[in-house]
């Protein structure tokens, strides 16, 4: 008796197809970082000349110069831009609102030892932008589907 010959179904190729055309990659996902970290640079540069526009024309050009309102305005500088990017590249609004959240929890997290003392401003500066970059890996591998397609 001949024995039949296995034909796979039309989910089975389907599944196959899509694991073997949507894998992650490395590479996408190493450039997606890299894209979002030009992003944020460009929306340091491009906005700093706004914000000081707005708090001159409002009477509050200190805001800039004080440690803990500067690192919001400068963490919201990025977080728009690099938004905006995001927004260009089709994420949803959720990934956006985390990777948001990743450009201001190192500046808050250090709010705390600059309160106390521990560190001062240009330290607060620093390592709030150094510990942005884990933080950034960190919401980009909860979703590495969002970030790394090829």
């Amino acid at each position: 008796m001949p024995t039949p010959t296995h034909t796979p179904s039309a989910a089975t190729a389907h599944a196959e197809t899509a694991h073997t055309t949507h894998h992650l990659s490395a590479k996408n996902f190493t450039l997606h970082f890299l894209e979002m970290v030009v992003a944020m640079a460009v929306g340091m540069v491009a906005l700093h000349p706004v914000w000081t526009l707005v708090l001159d024309a409002v009477g509050a050009p200190g805001l800039m110069h004080n440690p803990y309102t500067g690192a919001l305005i400068m963490a919201t500088n990025m977080t728009v831009a690099m938004s905006a990017w995001m927004k260009v590249r089709g994420h949803r609004w959720r990934p956006i609102a985390e990777m948001g959240a990743a450009m201001y929890l190192p500046f808050l997290v250090l709010f705390v030892p600059l309160a106390l003392g521990l560190i001062g401003e240009s330290a607060l500066m620093l390592w709030g932008h150094v510990l942005m970059l884990p933080a950034m890996a960190a919401a980009m591998l909860l979703r590495p589907h969002e970030y790394a397609y090829c």
